[in-house]
């Protein structure tokens, strides 16, 4: 499939080879060298944002604010050479997918982006029923009632993660590994963070804490 992709990087030269990498997989690619620029294109939305945090005018948090407030779902990839753990911290919190830190090899934002295309896009036509929610995941939603529950990707990629295990204990680990893949570097307690957003936004999951170990969820 060719996917659309949008890529945020102001370095010139970072741009144009980021851009024929991702390109060279059959993806078309729109890029931006400023905030602002790419803040004219979110009215269009890709499938897949490419974002450096540091831009010389409007900053990647901004940018990601006001993506996920046009379309939560839409995921994005968080690119800094600033301090690793705050930005991966502040970006998830803001509804990042998965952060690179500077410097990083062109084929590996081209394996985590294709590992993030082929999770969300998946082929499924299974709806699950855990009341009082009801989980479509070929349209990767959720409802309570009529209501739509606004969940970002990886959250509701936990969210079926749990589903299709109740009963069974994950550590944070193996959280980590199914949620963000095997190449992710950084703290498990991003896990916690994770869960915890889940748990706000969809409290009568029956989610269980183990301790000193993981999380669980059993049917209530």
């Amino acid at each position: 499939m060719s996917f659309q992709i949008y890529l945020v990087e102001d370095d010139h030269n970072l741009n144009l080879v980021l851009t024929s990498y991702l390109q060279k997989e059959g993806w078309r690619v729109s890029s931006f060298s400023t905030g602002e620029a790419a803040r004219q294109a979110i009215e269009q939305p890709p499938d897949l944002w490419v974002l450096d945090i540091m831009l010389p005018d409007i900053d990647g948090y901004q940018l990601i604010r006001e993506i996920k407030a046009k379309n939560l779902q839409t995921p994005v990839i968080f690119i800094s050479a600033r301090d690793a753990d705050i930005d991966r911290v502040v970006g998830l919190e803001l509804g990042s997918d998965d952060y690179l830190p500077k410097p990083f090899l062109p084929r590996e934002l081209v394996i985590r982006t294709r590992k993030l295309l082929e999770r969300i896009h998946s082929s499924s036509t299974s709806v699950q029923i855990i009341p009082p929610y009801n989980i479509d995941e070929a349209s990767r939603s959720a409802k309570l009632g009529d209501t739509m529950i606004d969940l970002t990707s990886k959250e509701f990629d936990l969210l079926i993660l749990f589903i299709k295990n109740q009963g069974l204990a994950f550590s944070r680990e193996q959280i980590l590994i199914n949620i963000w893949g095997d190449n992710y570097f950084g703290s498990d307690r991003v896990v916690d963070d994770l869960i915890r957003r889940l748990r706000k936004k969809m409290p009568s999951l029956s989610i269980e804490t183990m301790y000193g170990y993981g999380y669980r969820m059993v049917k209530s």
